[in-house]
């Protein structure tokens, strides 16, 4: 498993599971930088979006775990960076899929869509997988 440092981002809807996340990854010795929300006030998801991509693209951080309500909108945000793969995973065969197949860097999550205890799996599947490579690089390669 990949020991990078991991950002975390999300907006007011993800911020509890981004939470339980955090301390879940920290439990298991994981280094997290913790992007915000830092709270439930209402806040724009695209705001801690272009943060994760900064903290990628500067180095600051190797992998990205972003939620928002759906995971929808925040990834959208987020694959406007062109250096940001982000996959909205819902259980963990997408995000072992998306580690696997399309070298995901950023796993999105939906808060309002799935539970806490399907979140750690995907976000332990997701740090778990390697990238596949060999007939998959050729079509990871075309979305640079």
């Amino acid at each position: 498993m990949d020991k990078g440092i991991i950002a975390l981002a999300a907006d007011h809807a993800g911020f509890e599971l981004k939470a339980a996340l955090k301390a879940e990854l920290e439990g298991k010795g994981r280094e997290v930088l913790d992007l915000g929300a830092f709270g439930p006030e209402s806040v724009d998801y695209p705001d801690f979006a272009n943060a994760l991509a900064k903290a990628l693209a500067e180095g600051r951080a190797r992998w990205g775990l972003a939620v928002c309500g759906t995971g929808i909108g925040i990834s959208i945000a987020l694959n406007r960076h062109r250096h940001v793969r982000a996959a909205l995973c819902h259980d963990a065969t997408s995000a072992r899929l998306a580690r696997e197949h399309n070298d995901a860097n950023v796993l999105a999550l939906g808060a309002r869509l799935i539970g806490a205890e399907v979140a750690k799996e995907c976000v332990q599947t997701f740090l778990g997988t390697a990238f596949a490579g060999g007939r998959h690089e050729r079509r990871v390669a075309k979305l640079a």
